[in-house]
């Protein structure tokens, strides 16, 4: 595996990758021993769409996703990856779009289990009530990425849905 890392308006990340794509973003980069540092052109690609995306130029990313994970979290990446920037859904409503209509819990545990956070948008899922939350790199850093898309929040944190 190659790596680079990179200063966010959420931190510094780090972007871990393969022959057969992007692996991982991590927001607490920590390298494995056989993990090589190299920005190879893939990592310069995926680098540039994110600060392209932290800059308010990218919506969508168009890089070779190679996440593991089971079929089931897979289903549900696949369908983060549907929900347009700037909008927000419940955990609830992507259970359905699962095909798991009671299996809000279930697609809480797949989206902390998104290797690609950012790339894969887990973010812009919330709670029904409105409010934020999980985000397995912490509330904050959820919060930004939301800001960034332009959602709003009111003043007692939840999200001001249009």
């Amino acid at each position: 595996m190659n790596y680079t890392t990179m200063e966010t308006l959420v931190g510094k990340i780090m972007l871990v990758a393969d022959e057969q794509g992007l692996r991982k973003v991590m927001f607490e980069p920590r390298a494995e021993p056989d993990w090589q540092e190299s920005e190879t052109p893939f990592l310069r690609d995926a680098k540039r769409q994110i600060e392209q995306y932290f800059a308010d130029k990218r919506r969508e990313f168009d890089l070779i996703l190679a996440p593991e994970g089971t079929d089931f979290q897979k289903a549900v990446w696949a369908e983060l990856r549907k929900i347009p920037y700037g909008e927000v859904i419940c955990y609830g409503q992507l259970a359905a779009r699962v095909g798991r209509p009671k299996g809000s819990q279930a697609v809480g545990q797949a989206n902390k289990k998104n290797s690609l956070p950012i790339v894969i948008p887990c973010h812009r899922v919330i709670n029904a009530d409105g409010k934020i939350g999980g985000f397995a790199c912490g509330p904050k850093r959820k919060q930004t990425l939301l800001e960034i898309e332009d959602i709003e929040f009111g003043p007692n944190g939840k999200v001001l849905v249009s």
